[in-house]
């Protein structure tokens, strides 16, 4: 069984309700954070995870709101973890991802520098294993697999998704991403696809033309919902909802999924969880 825990699905807009984009996977024994938006550690916590517990980090793509959090993440399970020889902490994202990462160490270098000078036993900075990758088999250890493809998130490149398998259970993790060939290919047959959504009918009536920018680069609820049949995935899990969903407004963002994909559809507020077993999903028609 894979279990995936909406950590955050809230958006570029702050919510007093929601954190920012993140999702925590676990399987085999491993927790898998992907992507690590604002708020995220609080929301760890209230799921029961921690930072010194993270097996990796996922990064699907670098836009602010999905790595806001990351310095708090590295920081934290620097300090946090107390093995006398600490393992590296690895971290898995797309072309760009080290020189962010080597971006956040130099912005946290004085923090580092007290933390080193106060605890004896910290004695170098935060050891991290960064890897990029566009595609490909990105992590295979003690029976989890994980594959990343390229998504389309463009003028964001390059971006990608991906596909966590474990004892016959596959959980597909699409990042920000309009409808794409390279996504049905990753997300077939999969138990259950993790996806971004947007509404385009309430956005296209707000004012501000920022905002109304956001619907050539992301998916529709309907969008998803079709990606979701084309590749034959089990169930659907949506979030990062813009605008955030209202309460009392589930049902009608379910029924707009429903118009496109007749299977196991979950949607709700930071820290819904679903649970994914093997046998679910098929193959593609």
């Amino acid at each position: 069984m894979i279990e995936v825990t909406l950590l955050g699905t809230g958006s570029p807009i702050p919510d007093a309700n929601r954190a920012g984009p993140s999702t925590l996977v676990r399987a085999g024994g491993q927790t898998f954070l992907v992507d690590c938006g604002r708020g995220v550690q609080q929301r760890m916590t209230a799921a029961g995870a921690g930072a010194n517990g993270l097996t990796a980090l996922l990064l699907t793509h670098l836009h602010s709101d999905h790595i806001a959090d990351l310095g708090d993440i590295i920081i934290s399970r620097w300090v946090t973890t107390f093995t006398p020889e600490q393992p590296p902490f690895p971290i898995i994202g797309p072309p760009g991802t080290a020189e962010v990462v080597d971006a956040t160490l130099k912005a946290f270098g004085f923090d580092i520098g007290y933390r080193i000078a106060h605890h004896d036993d910290l004695k170098t900075p935060p050891p991290l294993e960064v890897h990029e990758y566009t595609e490909g088999v990105v992590w295979d250890r003690d029976g989890v697999t994980i594959t990343a493809a390229p998504t389309d998130h463009r003028p964001v490149a390059p971006t990608i998704g991906f596909r966590v398998e474990h004892a016959g259970a596959s959980v597909v993790l699409a990042g920000d991403t309009v409808p794409c060939e390279s996504l049905d290919k990753l997300a077939a047959g999969a138990g259950a696809l993790v996806h971004t959504v947007i509404r385009k009918d309430l956005i296209d009536a707000m004012p501000m033309q920022r905002i109304r920018d956001i619907c050539d680069y992301h998916s529709s609820v309907e969008e998803a919902a079709a990606t979701a049949t084309r590749a034959g995935v089990g169930i659907l899990i949506l979030t990062h909802y813009v605008p955030a969903i209202e309460p009392g407004q589930e049902d009608q963002w379910r029924a707009l999924a429903a118009t496109a994909f007749d299977r196991q559809i979950e949607l709700g507020d930071d820290l819904h969880r679903v649970e994914v077993h093997p046998g679910v999903g098929a193959q593609p028609g």
